[in-house]
């Protein structure tokens, strides 16, 4: 069984880069290489959509060199990766709180976004200058101003459009989502692993699909139920 959607929160980019003697960009930058990687195995595998938590709100609390080395490091992956979202058919997105951004990082995501929406293969979202609650607030400003009907607030998401993550893996260890698609994390399973991000590549994203693919999703039903609707299903 393969996900339809993973989400990955990539942690430990600094403690990789302490542990060798490095300043903290250095780690992100060697990030840079597990997410092409992840990218181009979640082609392979079949995967619809794949996201990438890169930046919280809270990161903009981080000194500012490294946040402005993280911006610099967004731009250019975004203009070095277009020629390899072309090959691979891979849609790119980003969600997030973009009036933080620069003008020159937006015109950087529009043109991917527009250059790469003809392709239908994997969508990769890349979650920048996102918080759930912020995403939680603005939705529900828009579903009041609206009107809309109970049982539609999923529409004024971020994420509005894309189905909610199936699997959601964070590396380094750390056991929380840390303000991370609140929402629509509500049935998702969780994957938690010691491995730092940048030591993530193919056979650790391999594995955590695997343990994916041992587990009953419920949906609070019962497992019993569960069993009876696959076989009605057959």
């Amino acid at each position: 069984m393969i996900p339809e959607h993973v989400a990955i929160i990539m942690d430990g980019n600094g403690r990789w880069a302490k542990m060798r003697g490095k300043e903290r960009v250095f780690g992100h930058h060697e990030g840079t290489e597990s997410v092409r990687a992840c990218s181009e195995y979640a082609v392979e595998a079949g995967i619809k959509y794949l996201s990438f938590f890169a930046f919280s709100e809270e990161n903009w609390n981080r000194p500012e060199a490294e946040v402005s080395e993280l911006m610099r490091l967004m731009a250019l992956s975004i203009l070095n990766e277009r020629p390899t979202f072309m090959k691979n058919n891979i849609r790119f997105r980003v969600v997030g709180n973009r009036s933080r951004l620069s003008d020159e990082l937006n015109h950087d995501i529009d043109e991917a976004v527009r250059v790469t929406s003809v392709n239908t293969g994997l969508t990769l979202i890349v979650f920048l200058s996102y918080s759930g609650k912020w995403d939680i607030e603005q939705a529900a400003a828009r579903f009041a101003a609206a009107g809309a009907p109970e049982g539609h607030f999923g529409e004024y998401l971020a994420t509005a459009g894309i189905p909610d993550p199936d699997l959601l893996i964070r590396t380094s260890g750390e056991q929380r989502i840390s303000n991370f698609m609140l929402w629509q994390c509500a049935y998702t399973e969780f994957y938690f692993t010691p491995v730092l991000w940048p030591d993530f590549r193919k056979s650790e994203f391999r594995q955590a699909l695997e343990e994916f693919a041992s587990r009953q999703r419920r949906f609070g039903k019962t497992g019993d139920q569960i069993n009876v609707e696959t076989k009605l299903s057959e």
